[in-house]
């Protein structure tokens, strides 16, 4: 009987080249190797200077620099070796190579000797990675005896080559992984669009595993941004996540809270729009009329200016190696990859959240191995890196825009951007800029563009901006809401053919009712004119005011500060007239770097930020994270209901090593008189006293002979149940309206369902208020509001009305707001307020009829004085 079992696999032993470390691929500071975008093996840390073959074969490459060869085994597996990181840039310097391609060698014979000390100066790094390239028929396995961090010997067995057979999986290195496996329910409302993406990509890099998702027949690794957007996940979707490596167990925690907990709309601006998303049509234009979605409100008039669309040509073929056009393309990424770091952390420090955000996305999809890989593919066939690198993106961007999602297609803008601004530094000469040459004040209309575009578009100040392509959940609309800059998306491609007859000719862009209007009657402009002079003077009225105090009509102070995230927003809130900071979001300085800034960094923020205010007083939250705000180098536990854990002040007293260092940095500013220290998530008055102990502790290990004020957040109901006793420990109460609103009416803020009732006016929340008001007087302790509703039309009214003597706001809103106070009569409103709260009553309605009362009580007209002297200041 003929024998039928499985033939023995065809293997190859291979033997440690040199003595050295062992380091995990992932551990290799080369995104390349450590995301085995060229295949799976081992890195070696060289401890000699020499590097010998590790087994029978053949030279079928060898690096014009010297550095990288590829051996071909026996057994017909390719193996490349990379003589340290970055060593191309050296043509070969400090490199002695032994062999050249078609050379026959043995194991242990010779192939290299090195400088070390040269490389070691001169390199990145002298990792020396061994990688299986034909990963799709060859898989490896460590030997028993070698394990990462170890010393190996040279001719120790190292790893072992296994020749795969149909359904074996390729590209696994093992030895003491462990898999995870979790099925979830996605609970993102936007789908899983690129910032979760990211995040989770983030994650498997912290906990340093693969985490892949598994859709149905589909699966992608979190490593590539392009394939989890691939699998287009949205709200609802049923998904495994597969989580593989020494620490997957924290690592599949960690995701599968991200999936299943509602993003926050103020960390996702996708989700902002995602009810309008769904049910807005554009209606049909004609000649004199086209329409479009609302990506940022306003009304503009100005001369029509077309925006060029930027031409990338490039050269298709290339002259040198495919190693050196490679190293060419990934020495770009990372030139880029350092430009959006720098980028980053300017945002983030200057408190320009949109942006910080935008480009967050756009490091996640440059770091994508997918894109690379693909990139590497059109090199491997003669094509040079900036054709390669634009015709993989120009398949993704048009992948993307076919996608029903409108969220992901509204990406393709952002990687349009990428793919322009890494062609442009392979090749400088291909991209030619659209027309940025145009007057201030003009409608500019384009078929697209991309986030850069917009920006550098600030510098000609454009009235308004008309899109054929894009959306409301585009970054592109995120930044012009950000600017208050009228803007329509997804006008369609009849709005550029009609831009041909009308170019430079005024047009009325109304952004209210997505309409563009071509060539308007005189009267319809006149109309139109006169309504963008009333919101224009109006503006300058107030703002010649805003720097005056703001008092109510029987003659009640109102302070109106600001709320800020850093230094560019601190003196914008000065010039605006704020007259504080009411909150300095600390957390924005920690997110903006890869490690936490150390005393000095903070230091030296906090002072400017007092120093940008003048004599005013500005409150310093303390760090601030937890639940859906995340710290890339702090690990924080994976819990069922993360608005509900370890956040705020209960995560710096577990931290406290963090919370010493930034109150030091608080306690270095000068003057202390005027910097108010704030405690975010306070409960209790126990907590508030040992932070206050805490600083009474540091004050005099540093000699000080005056201390900050110190206040505390009223954000939950148990807070406010308590303000008379928090009032006998803290200097002032702020309440945080946001999450106050969503703990006392157990309704996320973030649950599409819910988030319309979720509204501060419940009675519910406003006699939590009323209480917390009347709490802190007995104590003579001062209450603000530094929550969304402080800048809410409707909101800020009935809590001056309820006794808050300071309002927090974007530092936009400080001239309207105090405006409006000044025409505010709040003891008249405090007792219709009262009267209307002892009705059973709900929010909407309590809403509708402070509408009313303002409107007829705080008439918002222009007083024929005002418009004198407004004319006076133009």
């Amino acid at each position: 009987m003929p024998d039928t079992a499985d033939p023995e696999p065809v293997q190859t032993l291979l033997h440690a080249p040199m003595k050295a470390v062992l380091v995990p691929l992932d551990q290799v500071p080369d995104p390349v190797f450590a995301q085995q975008t060229m295949g799976p093996g081992i890195a070696l840390e060289p401890l000699e200077a020499q590097l010998f073959s590790p087994c029978d074969g053949e030279i079928v490459h060898l690096a014009r620099t010297r550095h990288a060869l590829t051996l071909k085994t026996d057994q017909g597996c390719d193996l490349l070796i990379h003589l340290g990181l970055d060593t191309v840039d050296l043509e070969g310097e400090g490199i002695t190579v032994h062999v050249a391609p078609g050379t026959r060698v043995r194991r242990g014979d010779l192939l290299w000797d090195f400088d070390a000390d040269l490389l070691a100066c001169r390199a990145l790094s002298l990792m020396t990675p061994l990688i299986v390239t034909s990963s799709d028929q060859w898989r490896c396995e460590l030997s028993n005896d070698t394990r990462p961090g170890s010393v190996i010997e040279r001719g120790a067995p190292l790893m072992t080559l296994i020749a795969l057979s149909a359904g074996t999986p390729a590209g696994v290195v093992e030895g003491g992984n462990s898999e995870y496996r979790e099925q979830v329910t996605l609970a993102l409302a936007a789908g899983l669009h690129a910032r979760p993406a990211a995040r989770l990509r983030g994650i498997a890099r912290q906990h340093g595993c693969t985490i892949v998702l598994e859709h149905g027949e589909h699966q992608a690794d979190a490593a590539s941004l392009t394939a989890l957007l691939g699998l287009s996940l949205r709200q609802g979707d049923t998904l495994a996540v597969i989580a593989r490596g020494t620490n997957a167990a924290a690592a599949l925690g960690e995701a599968a809270a991200l999936l299943t907990t509602p993003e926050a709309a103020e960390d996702d601006p996708a989700h902002d729009e995602l009810s309008e998303e769904a049910s807005t049509t554009v209606p049909a234009g004609d000649d004199t009329t086209c329409h479009g979605l609302v990506a940022s409100p306003g009304l503009a008039v100005g001369p029509l200016v077309r925006l060029a669309h930027a031409r990338l040509e490039v050269d298709e073929d290339r002259e040198e190696s495919a190693e050196e056009v490679g190293s060419q393309l990934q020495a770009a990424i990372r030139a880029l990859n350092d430009t959006l770091v720098t980028d980053i952390e300017q945002a983030r420090a200057e408190g320009r959240r949109e942006e910080a955000d935008i480009l967050e996305a756009h490091q996640a999809w440059l770091d994508d191995p997918a894109l690379l890989g693909e990139s590497l593919g059109h090199i491997q066939a003669g094509r040079s890196a900036a054709f390669a690198w634009r015709e993989v993106l120009e398949q993704r961007i048009a992948e993307l825009r076919q996608s029903q999602s409108q969220l992901l297609a509204a990406r393709a803008d952002d990687l349009r951007d990428l793919q322009t601004r890494l062609v442009t530094l392979l090749a400088p000469e291909a991209a030619v800029a659209g027309q940025l040459d145009m007057a201030p004040g003009a409608i500019v209309v384009a078929e697209e563009i991309t986030p850069s575009q917009l920006l550098a578009l600030d510098q000609v100040a454009p009235a308004g901006l008309c899109l054929a392509g894009g959306g409301t959940t585009s970054h592109v609309a995120l930044l012009a809401r950000a600017r208050g800059l009228p803007c329509l998306a997804a006008m369609g491609a009849g709005v550029m053919e009609i831009m041909g007859r009308h170019d430079g000719a005024t047009a009325i862009l109304d952004a209210q009712k997505g309409a563009l209007t071509f060539r308007p009657g005189p009267e319809q402009l006149d109309a139109v004119r006169e309504q963008v002079e009333q919101a224009r003077v109006r503006a300058i009225v107030e703002r010649r005011m805003a720097h005056e105090p703001a008092r109510t009509q029987d003659s009640v102070p109102i302070e109106v500060c600001a709320n800020v995230a850093g230094v560019e927003e601190s003196r914008a809130a000065f010039e605006a007239g704020a007259d504080g900071i009411g909150l300095l979001r600390s957390e924005f300085i920690f997110m903006a770097r890869h490690e936490a800034p150390d005393h000095d960094t903070q230091r030296e923020i906090y002072q400017q930020v007092l120093d940008s205010m003048g004599s005013h007083p500005v409150i310093i939250r303390t760090l601030d994270v937890g639940a859906d705000k995340q710290l890339n180098y702090l690990a924080l536990p994976a819990v069922p209901n993360p608005a509900l854990g370890t956040r705020g002040i209960r995560l710096m007293t577990r931290h406290q090593d963090l919370l010493d260092v930034q109150l030091r940095a608080l306690l270095s500013v000068t003057p202390l008189e005027r910097l108010h220290i704030m405690v975010p998530m306070v409960t209790e008055a126990a907590e508030l006293v040992a932070v206050r102990e805490r600083i009474e502790t540091l004050a005099l290990e540093m000699n000080l002979e005056k201390r900050p004020a110190l206040g505390a957040m009223i954000e939950v109901p148990a807070a406010a149940l308590c303000a008379d006793q928090l009032a006998r420990v803290a200097d002032f109460l702020s309440i945080g309206t946001n999450d106050l609103t969503q703990y006392t009416l157990a309704m996320d803020r973030e649950d599409p369902d819910l988030a319309g009732r979720a509204d501060v006016l419940h009675p519910a929340v406003l006699r939590l208020i009323d209480m917390t008001v009347k709490g802190a007087a007995g104590r003579q302790c001062p209450v603000g509001v530094c929550g969304a509703a402080a800048g809410d039309q409707q909101a800020w009214a009935a809590l001056v009305a309820l006794g808050v003597e300071e309002l927090s706001v974007e530092p936009a809103r400080v001239a309207a707001i105090k405006a409006g106070i000044r025409k505010l009569d709040r003891a008249a409103l405090s007792r219709q307020l009262r009267a209307w709260l002892d009705e059973p009553i709900d929010s909407a309605t309590l809403r509708q009829r402070l509408e009313q009362w303002l409107n007829e009580y705080a008439s918002t007209s222009i007083t024929t004085t005002d418009r004198g002297a407004s004319r006076d200041a133009i």
